[in-house]
Parts: C-alpha cells; structure tokens; sequence
C-alpha cells in the first residue's frame, strides 16, 4: 500500500537524493526537498518525481553550510506539508585532500557541511515527532564510518561523517522510546549517481557483488528505514555499497 507519510530530504537537487525524492514520490509520500541556492537548480528534480507518478515535490532553497538555514527548511517544510514524519539528511560536502594540503577553513567546511547542519536538523525535527510519537531520521555516512575505518585523503571528510554516525547512533539510544528510529545509510560504490539499477548492473566493480549499486539501491534502503515496518530497526549504520569493505575500491 502506498505510504501517506511526508519528508523531507536535503540536498537532492540532484546525485542520490534526486533518487531518494523520486523514489518517495513515486510510492506515495508527500515529499520537500532543499538545493542549494546558485547551484544545481531543482527543476530536473521536480520533473522526474512528477514523472515517476507521485505527488510534486516542494522545493526549499537552503545552503546548509550556514548556521540557521536548515532549520529554516524545516519549517518551510512543515509549512508546506503539515508535520514531518520523516527526516533524510543526505547533504554534505566532501572534500578529497591529504592533511597536509588542507586548512583550517577545510576543517570548518566539512564539519558544517556534514555535522553541524545533521544536528541542526535534529534539533528542529524531533519536537513534533516526539509530540506525535513517532519519527523515521536517516543520516548519511560514508563507506566504514561507523567503524571509524581510515582512507587516504579522507582526513577530515572521514572525521565529520564519523561524528554524524556517533550523532545518529547515540540519538537513536535516546529518541527510540518516543516512536523513533535515527539510522545511518554508508553508500559505496556508486558509480554513476543518475544511472539506475538495470544500468549499474552492467557497470563492473571490484565489490563483492562484481557490479556497481545505484540511486535505486540507496533509496530502497532509505525507504525501508522510513516505513512503519522498521519500527524495530534502530541506531543501525546500514551500508549500501555491495558489499565493499574499505571507502572505496584499492588501486590494483
């Protein structure tokens, strides 16, 4: 049965969360969505979740890097849909670079881009989830955050998506008696973000499935955790990425 819920997922002008966003709408949730404002613009967005059969997605402009503007989105969400069941906060720069060519403003970047703006957005979420009883956060990791697992160049990129799954995990031990669940997607081995999953099967990969994933592995896994169904599965850090062990695949 088509779900009934609303969300609300950052960032997905385009990448894995235009995948996210289309998938919602298409198995029925009333979904809104943030871009970031002078870059990629919504429009392809809202056209291929209106494509796909579902209800037209909401379009927020929101840079998330700046103090305030998430939580901004939020309301302009809650205005938009009424309460928001559940939270997708796929947002968040990366940056590729030894330690030693980075700055501090690198440091600053990473850790608004991807931790300060999670927590942000807990913050303005979870009142009304606490007050309805219920509540679906996914937050996005990377490949072995929940471990910590190091990989060159990754420094800081690393280390702010490893305090955004010590966030969600430890948010999940004190929200889960509310009706809520706070997990974490590690996506890998994606090798084209706008190919589906027919294509990304011909792609070869050195993952233990011998193919690449695809938008649609990582939105049926979003969806998964956001379904009433998942009430039980919480603080969890699920990857999506075929198996694949370190960040990314070794250079043979």
């Amino acid at each position: 049965m088509p779900s009934t819920r609303s969300a609300l997922v950052t960032g997905a002008a385009a990448g894995l969360a235009r995948g996210i966003v289309i998938d919602l709408a298409r198995e029925g949730f009333r979904v809104a969505f943030t871009y970031r404002p002078g870059g990629t613009p919504p429009d392809a967005t809202v056209a291929a979740a209106r494509e796909a059969g579902g209800a037209v997605p909401v379009a927020i402009p929101a840079d998330h890097s700046r103090t305030g503007e998430t939580d901004q989105s939020v309301r302009a969400a809650q205005d938009a849909l009424g309460p928001i069941d559940a939270y997708v906060h796929a947002v968040g720069p990366i940056l590729v670079k030894t330690f030693a060519a980075c700055g501090m403003d690198d440091y600053r970047t990473m850790l608004a881009g991807n931790l300060e703006s999670a927590v942000e957005g807990a913050f303005a979420v979870l009142p009304t989830m606490r007050e309805r009883g219920f509540g679906r956060l996914v937050f996005f990791g990377m490949n072995g955050s929940h471990a910590t697992r190091p990989a060159r160049g990754l420094s800081l990129y690393g280390a702010a998506k490893a305090a955004v799954t010590a966030f969600a995990r430890t948010l999940a031990l004190e929200e889960g008696a509310h009706g809520i669940t706070v997990n974490v997607i590690e996506p890998g081995d994606i090798r084209d973000k706008d190919a589906n999953r027919a294509a990304a099967r011909a792609l070869p990969a050195r993952n233990p499935t011998g193919r690449a994933g695809s938008w649609e592995d990582v939105a049926y896994a979003v969806r998964m955790l956001l379904s009433d169904e998942a009430g039980f599965i919480n603080g969890q850090a699920l990857g999506v990425g075929g198996g694949l062990v370190g960040a990314f695949e070794p250079k043979r």
